[in-house]
């Protein structure tokens, strides 16, 4: 009984709750049916005015009223056929002209044909047929298109909150844009107008909204127009068309939203759902980078792959490149256990097909490095683990030294052990003349992997050295937006200190296919384009915030931190880099002889830090390192205090 109450409580407050919609719609579809039946009339009484110079003799008024229910039965049926009855006036576009030609015709054609049968060819004149079909035409698409710019024009009232947007790009991303800000009051927008390059559509006016200028006018418009949000609706825009047209808004606080490449798109639909912020990513990245396709399917494809570090920045980008290329099996080796448990769940939401497994180990543990090549076999190792921060490292040199010496040493000679074919180590820009106990880890590092090849070895180890990745954890810009959301003081180390930056995914790819180039022995280079000073990174992500230098942010200067360099380098001196077939790839030469006695000073440097000597530590790196100057002082060391050298010199 209970039940049966229950069940018609829902059903009566359904009804109550849709009536008013039912109602609502079918009142709407009534009121348009009628205002087409008048539509119908009025035109068929022009169409006699107009045949007749406004002076319609009698004997055709008798057939206008003969004839009018045949007329509006045609006319109703010919529109209901293309469904004119429906849809909402105020969206009428472009598309909605064909029905309502469609209808139109047919209309007529359904009201000719049933005057010819009932009536005679001679009651209505031939002309009226074709006359009531144009005005009909006519007074039907411009009822529509009244409504619609009438409600475009007055239909939104500006609000306090509103925001001026000028829309870079008049292409169809641009118009998509601009006509759902007018059609979307919702969205809080009043576009101001578009820019465009193209000269031909500049003064023009795209649906209504005219092209001010080109990119070299956004800073004079959004003054004058009072622009508070520029979008860039160029999809396709490489990240040097970004740049230009941020540079020309170097003064202008406003903010800047821009419009992802379609294959970033959901479905490939252009809304302004999708846009986001531009990022220091949109104006330091470069054109896509092509790969050889074929080489890494060589090396990956139907292979197990093992990537240290798995759930760093790189390694992370790594792992999701490497899984596009249907591996046989991934084997994600971390030390790290939530960043690996998250990686793993992204990495199996993505990759169903692709088998993974993660994987806690430490690469200073040679135990368990050994258990796992043992039980996996992999191909082809590509060993991101590694301390990078330099400060970090310039406290702790013994802990530097056992992670990226120590931990490269043991993988790669597990690797050879277990057949592994291909050993790529991940180097950095700071291994090149180092000035900090990070960069000369790195370097020993490379060193490590140039003494093992070859020497009846099986695996090949090649090294690949690239600088600063964007957005890296831990990296300059993340700590950047903190501080901008936090103090609005953006520390700077100095005025003039300058970095190479590559983005995450160009630096993974690149890093996939100097591996796969490898034949032994070589450190490759990647083209790293040019350096770019801080300060103006800085700078740029105050103006892509929508704040303004010296008001909402100011940049102070801190002074460069133990063990950083002023400007970074990729080649060190004495060195010579040649190019490759990959345009952004560089092979180093030189510099990879080493003395009889490597072994045994590389042993003394891993002792030492076992030990935990720190002192002992940083001079023996300078022995192994060429050009690495430790900070004495720093490192609480009086003086460079000799350490026992071999008769010759390490390189």
């Amino acid at each position: 009984m209970n039940m049966r109450l229950l069940t018609d409580f829902r059903e009566k407050a359904v009804a109550f709750l849709s009536g008013p919609v039912d109602v609502a719609m079918r009142y709407r579809v009534a009121v348009k049916f009628l205002l087409h039946m008048a539509i119908f009339i009025f035109a068929i009484h022009l169409a006699y005015l107009l045949r007749f110079d406004f002076q319609i003799p009698d004997p055709y008024r008798t057939v206008i009223i003969g004839t009018m229910p045949v007329l509006l039965i045609a006319k109703a049926l010919g529109f209901l056929s293309f469904g004119l009855f429906s849809g909402w006036w105020r969206y009428v576009s472009i598309r909605d002209v064909l029905p309502i030609v469609g209808g139109c015709t047919l209309g007529s054609a359904l009201f000719a044909g049933a005057v010819i049968i009932l009536w005679g060819p001679y009651h209505v004149p031939r002309s009226i047929y074709l006359l009531d079909w144009g005005n009909t035409l006519v007074i039907v698409l411009g009822a529509r298109f009244v409504i619609r710019a009438g409600r475009e024009a007055f239909g939104r009232t500006r609000r306090e909150s509103d925001r001026n947007v000028l829309i870079v790009g008049a292409g169809l991303a641009g118009q998509m844009i601009a006509r759902e800000i007018r059609e979307n009051p919702s969205l809080g927008m009043i576009e101001v107008g578009f820019v465009d390059d193209d000269r031909a559509k500049i003064g023009t006016r795209i649906h209504g909204l005219k092209v001010l200028g080109g990119h070299e006018k956004i800073e004079d418009l959004c003054r004058k127009h009072g622009v508070d949000e520029v979008i860039v609706a160029i999809p396709s825009a490489p990240p040097s068309v970004v740049r230009h047209i941020v540079e020309h808004c170097k003064k202008i606080p406003s903010r800047f939203r821009i419009l992802p490449g379609v294959g970033e798109l959901i479905d490939g639909k252009v809304s302004v759902r999708a846009l986001r912020n531009v990022d220091l990513k949109d104006l330091l990245g470069r054109d896509p980078v092509s790969l050889d396709a074929e080489l890494l399917r060589r090396d990956i494809t139907g292979h197990t792959v093992m990537v240290t570090g798995a759930a760093g920045s790189i390694g992370s980008e790594l792992c999701r490149q490497i899984a596009k290329l249907s591996p046989a099996r991934l084997v994600m080796f971390e030390a790290a256990e939530s960043s690996l448990f998250d990686l793993e769940n992204e990495m199996h939401e993505t990759f169903p097909n692709v088998p993974i497994v993660p994987v806690i180990g430490d690469v200073r543990d040679r135990w368990r490095v050994k258990e796992i090549l043992a039980k996996h076999l992999p191909s082809i190792i590509y060993h991101a683990a590694a301390y990078k921060h330099v400060p970090m490292m310039e406290y702790h040199p013994v802990e530097a030294v056992k992670n990226n010496v120590l931990g490269t040493r043991i993988v790669a000679e597990a690797a050879a052990e277990y057949g592994v074919e291909r050993f790529v180590l991940v180097s950095t820009d700071k291994a090149v003349r180092p000035t900090n106990v990070m960069g000369a880890t790195k370097r020993v590092a490379e060193l490590i992997l140039q003494n093992m090849n070859g020497a009846g070895k099986e695996t090949t180890f090649v090294a690949v050295r690239f600088g600063n990745v964007l957005d890296s954890v831990g990296s300059v810009i993340p700590i950047f937006r903190r501080q901008l959301e936090t103090t609005g003081k953006l520390t700077v180390t100095h005025p003039e200190a300058s970095r190479y930056f590559m983005l995450i995914p160009e630096a993974a790819g690149l890093i996939l296919q100097a591996g796969a180039m490898g034949e032994g022995g070589e450190v490759f280079v990647l083209d790293m384009g040019e350096p770019v000073k801080i300060v103006d990174l800085a700078k740029n992500l105050i103006r892509l915030s929508g704040k303004e230098l010296g008001v909402d942010a100011e940049i102070v200067f801190t002074g460069l931190r133990p063990g950083e360099k002023l400007h970074e380098e990729l080649v060190v001196e004495g060195e010579d880099v040649v190019r490759t077939s990959h345009p952004k790839v560089m092979k180093m030469i030189g510099n990879g002889h080493m003395p009889a006695d490597w072994n045994r000073q590389l042993n003394l440097l891993i002792d030492f830090a076992i030990q935990g000597d720190r002192p002992s530590v940083v001079r023996h790196l300078k022995v192994l390192a060429k050009g690495y100057t430790p900070h004495y002082e720093f490192h609480g060391m009086e003086s460079p205090v000799p350490v026992s050298l071999p008769s010759k010199s390490i390189h």
